[in-house]
């Protein structure tokens, strides 16, 4: 049976997808498991075992070549397709397929409801079982094993190369995040390092850069900045080697869940409860959650570009001293 798993983005979706993968390779006799996903994320399934072949949504000058994806695919004679994102594009690549699909609820009214009328229509259930439920009619069920993110040796980080008191250990913290309400405003941040005993790596992309530079200037050398140096897989490898990791509702913290490290996550205008909240199943006591109780939350499923309400309380109020020393005893 040759099986076309969808999820074209972004990191913490798909490595919250791993469940999927092994369960279904590991439950499903003679199995063949394909992943399609853009291709910038591509590392994040390339070195699955239980993948035998990976899929790439490549992007060109006129924007992504879905076409050219579907082209590849048509070759492959799938003989069922699971639809991990459920959008636009991927209805096109399973119109196109014409196989059997089976798609995730994407729970859009019920997010609706929260958000605009703070209304709880949610169910109690996390994401990695409502992806986990388009496989269930093959017979595959949840072992439990909570999330999985492969690298190979080449691309670890040696801890060597980081500076000598950095060797010996420290907290991962995790800057970034898609949206500006997703993520403690700068000066949040630098009262957070501060407050951070030992030594820190500071993880983010290029975009993060300017952040981290203004967290090192007031902290010190004990923050070494990490961010844009690495490449996904090579952050990750440093979130892996971190004794703790704190990051906001990102794909850091679905990556800190992976190697089962404890993470203390920082929520601000999205809640755990739509259904994407650290996820350790076997060791929940790892999996910290820090969020402010504010009746404007959620204000999105998603996120903004800035507080809509102005304040930013959601993120103002955070108890940092306690998110500094989660994990620490």
């Amino acid at each position: 049976m040759k099986v076309l798993v969808l999820r074209f983005s972004s990191i913490g979706d798909i490595v919250l997808t791993s469940p999927v993968l092994r369960c279904l390779k590991e439950q499903v006799k003679d199995v063949h498991i394909h992943v399609a996903t853009k291709e910038i994320f591509g590392d994040l399934v390339r070195y699955n075992p239980n993948v035998a072949r990976v899929h790439v949504l490549k992007r060109g000058a006129q924007g992504d070549d879905l076409s050219g994806l579907i082209d590849g695919l048509r070759v492959e004679r799938f003989d069922a397709i699971i639809d991990l994102h459920h959008n636009l594009r991927t209805a096109r690549v399973k119109r196109a397929l014409g196989v059997k699909a089976n798609s995730f609820a994407k729970l859009n009214i019920e997010k609706w409801l929260m958000v605009n009328f703070k209304m709880d229509r949610l169910p109690d259930q996390h994401i990695v079982d409502r992806y986990l439920g388009t496989v269930s009619h093959l017979g595959v069920k949840n072992d439990e094993k909570g999330l999985e993110l492969f690298i190979p040796p080449e691309r670890e980080v040696e801890l060597t190369t980081l500076p000598p008191h950095h060797q010996r250990g420290y907290t991962a913290l995790a800057i970034g995040a898609a949206h500006a309400t997703k993520r403690l405003p700068p000066h949040k941040l630098i009262e957070l390092a501060a407050l951070i005993q030992g030594p820190i790596v500071v993880i983010g992309g290029k975009e993060d850069q300017e952040v981290a530079r203004a967290i090192v200037s007031a902290t010190g050398a004990r923050v070494f900045d990490a961010t844009g140096k690495y490449d996904i897989l090579g952050s990750a490898s440093l979130i892996r080697q971190a004794q703790r990791v704190i990051a906001h509702d990102s794909g850091a913290m679905h990556i800190a869940c992976a190697f089962k490290r404890p993470v203390m996550s920082i929520w601000g205008n999205t809640i755990p409860g739509f259904g994407m909240g650290p996820y350790i199943p076997l060791h929940p006591e790892r999996a910290g959650i820090a969020q402010v109780d504010v009746g404007c939350r959620p204000c999105s499923k998603i996120g903004h570009d800035r507080c809509p309400q102005g304040h930013f309380r959601c993120m103002e109020l955070q108890d940092l001293r306690m998110i500094a020393t989660a994990f620490t005893a």
